[in-house]
């Protein structure tokens, strides 16, 4: 799900961004003296973008400002939430462990990250691993990703990693529970040469 809502995310800044580059780089293009095309919402330098009439022409109805308010106030809006979304940060820097004793201690996310990927790179049949820690420092979740060597066994090297890397994690993090999401993609075969 997060990979979709990073994807989405990316084309709407990107199309956000051409957009913005388009419009602009063609009004500053025509401001220079380059003559526009017909379809072009002006045609001379010296036009402005609103004529009076069209800026002055709904001011008078009841329905305009409110409309232009609610309007405007929905696009902040949105672009807060966004913004939000962007500043949010999608890593754990830190987690909270038990260590038996009342104080507790704190845990680097990035060095249990590195451990997790640590482990899970030496099973065999892995490639490549990529561990995430997200959540909160009291509930925290891992999202692994494992790319396979050709001829691995998902179901095995899944059951090794829960078996395992999952279950040390746990033991080492005093946690009960560690839910994890883990996506498995296969390596490609490097082409061979038939002679």
């Amino acid at each position: 799900m997060t990979g979709v809502r990073t994807k989405v995310n990316r084309v709407l800044l990107t199309l956000t961004g051409l957009l913005l580059v388009v419009a602009g780089g063609a009004t500053l293009a025509v401001g220079l003296g380059v003559k526009p095309p017909s379809w072009w919402i002006y045609d001379d330098r010296h036009e402005v973008l609103l004529t009076e009439a069209n800026r002055t022409r709904w001011r008078d109805e009841g329905w305009w400002w409110p409309v232009v308010i609610a309007v405007l106030a929905v696009l902040l809006l949105l672009a807060l939430w966004w913004l939000s979304a962007e500043l949010r940060r999608h890593r754990l820097a830190a987690l909270s462990v038990d260590t038996g004793d009342g104080d507790g201690a704190e845990v680097r996310g990035r060095a249990v990250e590195d451990a997790l990927g640590d482990e899970a790179e030496r099973l065999p049949g892995v490639d490549r691993a990529r561990v995430l820690l997200r959540g909160r420092r009291g509930s925290p979740e891992v999202k692994a990703g494992l790319r396979l060597e050709p001829n691995a066994g998902p179901r095995e090297t899944l059951e090794r990693l829960v078996g395992q890397g999952l279950r040390n994690a746990r033991g080492s993090l005093g946690r009960d529970e560690l839910p994890a999401e883990v996506v498995l993609k296969a390596a490609r075969h490097k082409a061979e040469r038939v002679s």
